[in-house]
C-alpha cells in the first residue's frame, strides 16, 4: 500500500473535483426557484446557427459552406481550417458571438472542415493525410466553387499549425495565410503544454499504444488541469451568483456544451504532432517532413496574419510571433487581443475589437486584379481579322519574273494569292489570340496545366473537346464547359 505522501493520480483528483463541482452546481441551481427553468436551459441551448450546407465530404469530414449574409461578397473566399481536437462551432458559439458571422458581416465568402471524430479504423491517419489530402482536397472543392486559383486560409489552434505546412506545401494555392492561436515554436516558449509534454516525462506512444486514438476524455482532463481552479470551482460559483440571469445561464450552457463535446485524435497524428512539433520543435526549425514532403518555411511567401491571445495559457503569444522571422513572408502582421485562448473565438471585446480589423485585414489583401473579358477579346479578333482581310495587299511582282507569272494561268495565279491571303490572315489571326489566362476563373495553375496539353490561347480553348479540357486542368466538366462558351 502506498504511504501517506505517495502522489496522488492527477485523473483522479481531476474526477473528484469535477464531481464535487457537479454537485456544488446540482445545489446552487436548487437554490433559485427558476431551477427547472434554468437546468432545461443548459441542457438544450443551441449552438452553431449560422445557416449552411455541406458541399464536400470525405471519410468523417463535412466542408461547410455559409450562406451569405450581404448582397455583395468578396470574390476571394475564407476557409476556416479548425483544430483536430473539440468541435468546430466554438468559432459559431451565438449570433453575437461567432466568428463566422463576423466574417459573413464584412462580406466574405466562407467554408469551413469540420473533421468530426475517427474511429479506430482511422488511428493510422497521419499529418500527411489531413494536410495533403484532406486539407488539399477541400481547398480545391473552394477553388473550383469560386474560379479563384489562390484562396484565404484561416487556421485556428492545432488547424493552424496545419495549415501553415500547407502553405508551405502548396502556396500556389493559397492567397493570405491567417493564423489564430496556432503553436508554431516550442523552444520553451509553450508554456505548461510543452513542460508536460517534454519527451523526459511523457511519450505519446504509450497512450496510442494503449487506445488506438488518443481519447478526448483525457485531453479533456489535461487541459482542465491547466487551471484546476477557474475550470472546477469558479465557474460554478459564477453560475450560483447569476442563475437566474437567462443570457448568462444560456452562454455558459454553451460553453459547458463545448467543453463536454471532445473528440479523439487519430493515433498517428497525436504521436507525429506531439514528437514533432512540441518535442523536436521540427517546424520551427524548417526540419519538418510530412511523408519525405520537406515542409519549407521560405515558401510561405503569401500575406500572413498572426491572431494571438495575450493571456493565452494554451498557446501563449511567445509560442506563435517568432514564427514571423522564420517565413519567406514580407508582409506580417500581429494582431494580439488582451484575452485567451477561446477568448479570441466568443469574447465580446474580440468581437467588437479584433475581428473588425481581420475582416478589413483580409478584404485588403482579397481585391482580384480586374481581367480582360473574354467576350471582348473574341470582338478583338473578329476585328482583326476583318482588318487583315481589308487590307491585305496584292504580292509584288518581282520585274526578272514578271514574264513568267504574265503567262501562267491567271486563274491558279489568282487562286494563289487568295491562298496567301488567308494563310497569312490565319497566322495573324492566331498570334494575336489572348492567352487563356484572359479567361475568368482560368488563373495560372489552370493555365499552366492547359498549355502543357497544347491549349495556349482563347481560339485554341474554344476549339478544344470539353472533356479533355476538364481531364488536363483537373476540373469538372461543368466548369470546363464554361471556360469553352466564355472563349466562343
Amino acid at each position: 500500500m502506498a504511504g501517506s505522501d505517495s502522489p496522488q493520480n492527477p485523473f483522479n483528483v481531476a474526477l473528484n473535483n469535477q464531481r464535487e463541482a457537479v454537485e456544488a452546481l446540482s445545489k446552487a441551481i436548487g437554490k433559485s426557484g427558476d431551477s427547472p427553468e434554468q437546468l432545461e436551459t443548459l441542457l438544450n441551448v443551441e449552438v452553431g446557427q449560422t445557416p449552411s450546407e455541406v458541399v464536400y465530404t470525405e471519410n468523417k469530414l463535412e466542408l461547410l459552406h455559409y450562406e451569405a449574409q450581404t448582397d455583395e461578397q468578396h470574390e476571394v473566399p475564407i476557409i476556416i481550417v479548425y483544430a483536430l481536437i473539440n468541435k468546430p462551432f466554438i468559432l459559431d458559439l451565438q449570433p453575437d458571438r461567432s466568428v463566422v458571422r463576423r466574417l459573413l458581416e464584412a462580406g466574405h465568402d466562407v467554408y469551413m472542415i469540420d473533421w468530426n471524430e475517427p474511429s479506430r479504423l482511422d488511428q493510422y491517419l497521419t499529418l500527411d493525410d489531413y494536410v495533403n489530402r484532406y486539407m488539399d482536397n477541400c481547398v480545391d472543392i473552394v477553388r473550383e466553387r469560386s474560379g479563384q486559383d489562390s484562396i484565404n486560409v484561416l487556421g485556428y489552434c492545432m488547424g493552424g499549425t496545419m495549415s501553415t505546412m500547407y502553405a508551405s506545401l502548396h502556396p500556389e494555392k493559397v492567397r493570405n495565410l491567417g493564423l489564430m492561436a496556432a503553436g508554431l515554436c516550442f523552444d520553451d516558449t509553450g508554456g505548461v503544454l510543452e513542460e508536460w509534454g517534454d519527451e523526459q516525462y511523457y511519450s505519446p506512444r504509450d497512450v496510442t499504444e494503449t487506445f488506438g486514438n488518443a481519447p478526448a476524455e483525457m485531453l479533456d482532463v489535461g487541459f482542465a488541469l491547466m487551471d484546476p481552479v477557474a475550470n472546477f470551482v469558479s465557474k460554478y460559483v459564477r453560475l450560483y451568483d447569476n442563475i437566474e440571469d437567462d443570457d448568462f445561464v444560456e452562454n455558459f450552457g454553451r460553453m459547458e456544451r463545448w467543453l463536454s463535446e471532445g473528440i479523439d485524435v487519430a493515433g498517428a497524428t497525436y504521436v507525429q504532432f506531439l514528437e514533432d512539433i512540441y518535442q523536436d520543435n521540427k517546424l520551427y526549425n524548417d526540419e519538418l517532413y510530412l511523408d519525405g514532403k520537406h515542409i519549407d518555411l521560405s515558401r510561405i511567401d503569401m500575406p500572413v496574419l498572426q491572431i494571438t491571445g495575450e493571456y493565452d495559457h494554451l498557446i501563449p503569444p511567445e509560442s506563435s510571433t517568432p514564427f514571423n522571422d522564420a517565413i519567406g513572408s514580407e508582409d506580417v502582421t500581429t494582431m494580439q487581443q488582451s484575452t485567451g485562448h477561446i477568448g479570441l473565438s466568443v469574447s465580446g471585446s474580440s468581437h467588437t475589437e479584433l475581428w473588425p480589423r481581420v475582416c478589413e485585414w483580409f478584404a485588403e489583401r482579397s481585391v482580384v486584379d480586374a481581367e480582360a473579358v473574354p467576350e471582348a477579346a473574341a470582338i478583338e479578333i473578329d476585328d482583326v481579322d476583318e482588318e487583315a482581310v481589308g487590307s491585305e495587299a496584292p504580292p509584288a511582282v518581282n520585274d526578272e519574273t514578271a514574264g513568267e507569272e504574265a503567262t501562267g494561268d491567271d486563274t491558279t495565279s489568282d487562286d494563289a494569292v487568295d491562298d496567301n491571303a488567308a494563310s497569312e490572315t490565319d497566322a495573324e489571326s492566331t498570334g494575336d489570340s489572348p492567352g487563356i489566362d484572359v479567361i475568368s476563373g482560368i488563373g495560372p495553375t489552370y493555365a499552366d496545366r492547359l498549355r502543357d496539353d497544347g491549349i495556349e490561347t482563347v481560339d485554341d480553348l474554344r476549339d478544344a473537346d470539353i472533356e479533355e479540357v476538364a481531364e488536363v486542368a483537373e476540373v469538372s466538366e461543368s466548369r470546363a464547359r464554361e471556360w469553352v462558351d466564355l472563349a466562343s
